[in-house]
């Protein structure tokens, strides 16, 4: 039974990854959740300090991937226009051609609600950029954050 919630907790937690970088899957509570029933479950616990910090770093790298994009897009110039471009951009593009659909609709998605926002072509490219670099920037740090969770897990078991 052990060695089934090991598996389980592994399982999730790499889930967690994947989900990083898959839209439709929250990565970090995914992996956090493999590392509590790893906790809970077995005699391979982080402790209860490593919990809470995960916990807290969790619900922060949710709320900060939400805002990142954002902040990219305004510090290059962009709107609103080009953030739900870029949004919209990156679901067709993970669904027709995935994974790198995903990067390469993101900045489509964005150019175009730029465009349809009245910017010229310089200035919608700019805007694009910072778009797309914020979706870059947030799932790099959930991919970290997840690939940290499985080290620690990992080094539990060694």
């Amino acid at each position: 039974m052990e060695l089934a919630i090991v598996i389980i907790s592994f399982l999730l937690i790499i889930l967690g990854i994947v989900g990083s970088v898959l839209p439709a899957l929250p990565g970090p509570p995914i992996s956090y959740g493999g590392l509590l029933l790893l906790h809970f479950f077995t005699p391979y616990g982080v402790g209860t300090n490593w919990i809470i910090v995960y916990s807290i770093v969790t619900v922060l790298i949710v709320v900060v991937d939400y805002m990142i994009p954002i902040w990219g897009a305004k510090k290059y110039g962009g709107t609103s226009w080009g953030i739900y471009g870029s949004i919209a951009g990156m679901l067709t593009g993970m669904i027709l051609f995935p994974p790198l659909g995903m990067i390469v609709g993101a900045a489509l998605g964005a150019l175009v609600g730029e465009l349809l926002a009245g910017k010229r072509g310089a200035q919608a490219i700019r805007a694009a950029q910072g778009s797309l670099m914020g979706i870059l920037a947030g799932t790099l740090l959930k991919v970290g954050f997840c690939a940290i969770m499985l080290v620690h897990a990992t080094v539990l078991l060694i």
